[in-house]
């Protein structure tokens, strides 16, 4: 892995897909890597697509290197995850190509919106964002913040 400095992903961006499938990442959220760094972009059990950058996609492969052949629950896990899963740069245009599976399972066909987590950020379809969206969803910040012990 590079020496990059970390990027902080913030932020709310919305994105169409072009006819290759290849989305536009916002160029804050872009780092100069050579062939060996990437992002790792995997099904996220909500229902959207979580989107690693080097520095966790290292710390995942950590721990799942660290993870006993023996243990049949994360060998499935690991199948089902990664067989959906893609490793990827972006473009000289700073685009990415996502996968039919990720697609499929995101729910997203022309739109997506880019949603920052700080140290890594997701994908959503905007329907799916729509019931997260804290500017639509009526439950109280505040509340959620406690409950995350924030």
């Amino acid at each position: 892995m590079s020496s990059h400095t970390r990027t902080i992903y913030v932020g709310q961006h919305q994105r169409n897909l072009d006819s290759k499938s290849r989305l536009a990442i916002p160029s804050k959220w872009r780092f100069d890597g050579d062939s060996d760094d990437g992002y790792l972009a995997l099904p996220d059990p909500s229902g959207c697509i979580l989107v690693l950058p080097p520095q966790q996609a290292a710390k995942l492969y950590d721990k799942i290197e660290a993870q006993q052949l023996s243990d049949e629950d994360a060998q499935e896990l690991q199948d089902k995850v990664f067989s959906q899963a893609t490793f990827f740069s972006c473009d000289k245009q700073g685009r990415i190509n996502l996968p039919e599976d990720l697609l499929l399972h995101s729910g997203i066909e022309k739109e997506a919106i880019l949603v920052g987590r700080m140290v890594n950020f997701r994908i959503w379809s905007p329907e799916r964002w729509a019931n997260i969206d804290p500017k639509s969803n009526n439950e109280d910040l505040g509340k959620l913040m406690k409950r995350a012990n924030w």
